[in-house]
């Protein structure tokens, strides 16, 4: 994403410049308009492909005219081409988290920044097990992930080359330039290997890791060492459009259900290389010549700084009052971000490549800049800490001493008929901090791909105790403390199961991806062999998320269907408690009650509730289960309401935060007992 028209051949500059602008505008309307450019995030698969193209040209030429690579002054040259417009939007980014987004989002945002300016957020993501194309919950330096990928290739790249071509100079090798395209061959091929199978085991993982991406670069260095342009005007035209056509239709058929990188990447990548190895044209019918077009040219000169920018801004608009994310606000921010890259391009990146005061002085100049600014930035960073901080603990202590200790006629209690002057104007929690308001016992939850049926046991450990047991997906998960502290006041023994994304049944879960189906009908398997082993459950509570259910079902009866087999099969004769799954905004509510009244950003019950409750329905279908509606305790007979009885009643678009779903415990506690007494 970073190379610039003087390490590029005169021959190549054009149209390269144009197939950059492609990419970074595939990349930019995915992140704008995801469901218009399904596949658009293809576009850092074409960055990719160049940077190994353009980088290993320039290195290989080096190694021809110098029989070496002077690593100093190439990474001294990445340094001033990549990192000051790298951390000026870093700094920017930081200034925004702590003063405009919510207070729930710091410690993530802060940790994203860090790594981005270590250029390691590729790997921070990956451990964290981030589905990239499907994460609702995005931080302002997510998309750093790729520049930290290019990085961590230029720097192991140059040592490759350098090495290979050494050891083929010290053995007498005299087919040096077969060796060097033979060992990046080999370790493309590798990577490509890895990429496929990694994809299939972990996809989460296998998106940002460099082993799972060095092909991309590789193929792209094979063209730069052994690939010869194709000169002849209708060949080379057809090649080309060719491959602009791969790479467009990629990123329309693609989406964010496709198992990627893997073996799919190859069309883009393919498409990415057949367009550089056409020869240069003036003809504007040319395909060479339409990337050569001025605008296009414009675009790509100024894509480095656009795809820095473009994601923050779209990050952190929804949390300034009156803004938004509407269509007219998107075109306003998608325009405003080219004037931002065109901005920082004159101002920043070119003055500082060109800054006298480093390119007069040796390489380690450079390297001390570097580290001053990298410095400042984590000085900064550690400024946001030490002044928000102890604000997200004062918040955190707050919400768990109103758990402790809740006030009278709180959260759902209100919507049986009781009142508290009190709450009137309280929202608990404030909404900047309701999205860190999320249930606790997080070892207990199985997320993504990992297929364990992890158990977890709660409460009374008498071999006489009731024995309950809480099964689900993420819409089960939020209840966790609600019903952990209705056992220990009960006295009941509990047993939690749950698993993100696959509610209770035997209907196969369609995910984002085909590891994540595997995975879930691996713990369904796994989640039934445990139900038969293990003693009979007095009650079992269970919930999902109805439209996930219902579209992986096909129906609502095919989804009410898959529901009662899996608890007539796997718990035979053991009384379900099935709790009707709750209404769903659509939209994050915090965004609108941090600037406006609470009965502004209700919402319809038509939009809450679309669909049936598959949930009640399979209860009636079932024989012993019962069905717990909490419709009434969200909504009246036209408004689903975001803040109830003084709390916040959601932390995103349709989970409840932990304060408002411990309110609920009573009304499940009620149903369950109900259910033990009737035994």
């Amino acid at each position: 994403m970073a190379t610039t028209r003087q390490e590029v051949p005169d021959h190549f500059v054009p149209h390269i410049q144009g197939l950059r602008a492609l990419a970074v505008l595939l990349v930019v309307v995915y992140h704008f308009w995801p469901n218009r450019l399904s596949g658009g995030y293809i576009g850092v698969d074409v960055f990719f492909v160049i940077s190994g193209f353009l980088i290993s040209g320039q290195l290989t030429r080096e190694l021809r005219a110098r029989a070496r690579i002077s690593l100093p002054e190439f990474w001294a040259r990445r340094i001033r081409r990549l990192v000051p417009a790298s951390l000026l939007v870093l700094i920017v980014s930081l200034v925004l988290v702590t003063f405009v987004m919510p207070l729930a989002y710091l410690p993530e945002s802060l940790r994203d920044i860090g790594a981005s300016a270590l250029y390691a957020q590729n790997w921070s993501l990956a451990a964290g097990s981030v589905d990239y194309l499907t994460s609702s919950s995005r931080t302002i330096a997510e998309h750093y992930w790729s520049l930290s990928l290019e990085e961590q290739f230029y720097v192991v790249w140059p040592l490759i080359l350098l090495a290979t071509f050494s050891l083929a100079v010290r053995w007498g090798i005299r087919r040096r330039w077969v060796a060097l395209g033979a060992t990046i061959g080999v370790l493309g091929a590798l990577s490509l290997v890895a990429s496929i199978w990694y994809t299939a085991v972990n996809p989460a993982q296998a998106y940002f890791v460099l082993f799972t991406r060095v092909w991309e670069f590789a193929a792209g260095a094979l063209l730069a060492l052994w690939g010869r342009r194709v000169a002849r005007t209708w060949q080379s035209n057809v090649l080309g459009y060719l491959g602009l056509a791969v790479v467009v239709a990629s990123a329309l058929l693609l989406d964010r259900s496709s198992p990627f990188p893997g073996w799919l990447a190859l069309f883009p990548v393919a498409g990415t290389v057949a367009v550089l190895a056409i020869g240069s044209s003036r003809r504007w019918w040319h395909a060479s010549g339409l990337l050569s077009l001025r605008p296009v040219r414009f675009v790509g000169d100024i894509s480095y700084s656009l795809y820095l920018w473009h994601w923050p801004l779209i990050v952190v608009a929804p949390f300034i009052a009156g803004w938004g994310l509407s269509f007219i606000n998107r075109v306003a921010l998608f325009v405003f971000c080219f004037v931002l890259a065109w901005a920082t391009k004159r101002f920043v990146e070119d003055p500082m490549r060109k800054l006298s005061a480093l390119t007069s002085l040796q390489p380690r100049f450079t390297f001390g800049w570097m580290l001053v600014a990298v410095g400042v930035t984590g000085a900064l960073l550690l400024g946001s800490f030490a002044v928000q901080f102890p604000k997200y603990q004062a918040a955190s202590a707050e919400l768990a001493d109103v758990a402790a200790h809740p006030p009278a006629c709180f959260g759902a209690e209100v919507m049986t008929g009781c009142s508290n002057p009190a709450l009137v104007d309280t929202i608990i929690p404030d909404p900047g901090f309701g999205n860190a308001d999320r249930p606790g016992h997080t070892e207990c939850f199985v997320q993504l791909n990992d297929s364990r049926v992890v158990s977890c046991h709660f409460g009374n450990e008498n071999d006489v105790a009731p024995r309950i047991a809480l099964i689900g997906d993420s819409h089960a998960y939020q209840y966790i403390d609600a019903v952990i502290t209705q056992a220990e006041l009960k006295g009941w023994s509990l047993t939690t199961y749950l698993k993100g994304g696959c509610p209770w049944t035997v209907t196969e879960i369609g995910g984002t991806n085909p590891a994540f189906t595997a995975s879930c009908n691996a713990w369904h398997a796994g989640l039934a062999e445990v139900l038969a082993s293990d003693a009979p459950f007095d009650a079992i509570v269970t919930t999902g998320l109805s439209s996930n259910l219902i579209e992986s079902a096909g129906s609502p009866d095919a989804a009410v269907a898959g529901l009662v087999e899996a608890w007539s099969a796997q718990a035979p004769g053991v009384s379900v408690v099935a709790l009707s799954d709750n209404p769903a905004p659509g939209d994050d509510p915090n965004k609108c009650l941090r600037y406006s009244p609470a009965s502004e950003c209700d919402v319809s019950r038509e939009i809450a509730l679309p669909g049936p409750d598959i949930f009640a329905e399979a209860a009636r279908a079932h024989d012993g289960a019962r069905s717990l509606d909490f419709s009434s305790l969200f909504c009246d007979d036209t408004r689903c309401f975001v803040v109830i009885g003084g709390v916040d009643v959601y932390r995103d678009q349709d989970h409840l935060t932990a304060t408002f779903a411990n309110t609920l415990g009573p009304f499940i506690a009620k149903q369950v007992q109900t259910v033990l007494v009737g035994r």
